[in-house]
């Protein structure tokens, strides 16, 4: 059985701490493949913090780095995440249990977002956590982590809405 949407787009948002490294990391990638496989029409991608730290600050050069070198230009700034993104978004996938315990003790009772770890939908991936590279600097492994959970996720959405 398909899901119907509760919106005229699929509306999918990541979220790590700050939102300059894995999130904004997992919006470009996802954003990518969603064009490359042609949805971009039906499917909106996002990315927020659970904390405020940079706020209408650019992805970390590390990020910005990382996702050129793949051919993926990224340009949005970050963000904290609000109430109302509970309401907008069909998918609010976390990066850590950390930030997915934030994102659940905020939700609503009523909320009927898919709320999950990123990792959650990457087949075959014993790592459940992206981690943050922003003090070891080790951007590209979690280039790969997002590339496999990108690729299970847009598999994911286009069985659950038959798209």
């Amino acid at each position: 059985m398909h899901r119907q949407r509760r919106h005229a787009l699929i509306n999918v948002l990541f979220v790590c701490l700050g939102n300059i490294c894995r999130s904004p990391m997992a919006d470009g990638v996802f954003q990518n493949m969603v064009a490359e496989a042609g949805l971009s029409a039906q499917i909106h991608v996002d990315s927020a913090g659970t904390a405020g730290y940079h706020v209408g600050e650019t992805a970390h050069s590390g990020t910005l780095k990382t996702l050129k070198k793949h051919g993926i230009n990224y340009t949005s700034r970050s963000r904290q995440l609000h109430h109302q993104d509970f309401d907008k978004f069909d998918y609010i996938l976390a990066m850590d249990e950390d930030n997915l315990a934030s994102i659940r003790s905020s939700l609503a009772s009523n909320n009927q977002a898919t709320v999950r770890l990123f990792l959650d939908y990457a087949d075959g991936q014993k790592t459940r956590e992206v981690p943050d590279p922003y003090y070891n600097g080790r951007f590209d492994e979690v280039y790969d982590l997002v590339l496999a959970g990108s690729k299970g996720l847009l598999e994911a959405i286009r069985k659950e809405y038959n798209l």
